[in-house]
């Protein structure tokens, strides 16, 4: 069985879902593990924070690009993997696949199954 890493920040399955449905369709793919990880950067800030981010570094032009763009941050790590998995439980993914929702803990290099 052929296996596709897509990964992005915050391994967000909205973010990943065109990906997610071309390794569907094209190759076959009949599994989908969601692996979030402690200490992620996505943890630390918000919309807000990031669009201020944008506009200081880079200047009013700039902020005016990220002005609608969610950046898919989140507060709380096993809420958020869980939310993902019903999020694509609930979206195109073929009837038979299997969605899982995994933390990989930096700290102690284990990984669990949350959902």
């Amino acid at each position: 069985m052929p296996t596709h890493v897509i990964r992005n920040a915050g391994a967000s399955a909205r973010d990943a879902f065109r990906s997610l449905v071309i390794s569907q369709q094209l190759l076959g793919t009949t599994e989908v593990l969601l692996v979030k990880h402690t200490g992620c950067g996505m943890l630390t800030f918000d919309n807000d924070t990031a669009r201020g981010l944008v506009k200081k570094n880079k200047g009013d032009e700039a902020a005016k690009e990220v002005e609608d763009l969610d950046f898919l941050a989140f507060p709380e790590l096993e809420e958020k993997v869980q939310d993902d998995v019903q999020w694509l439980k609930s979206k195109a993914v073929e009837e038979g696949v299997k969605v899982t929702g995994w933390i990989y803990e930096v700290e102690t290099g284990r990984v669990r199954k949350v959902v």
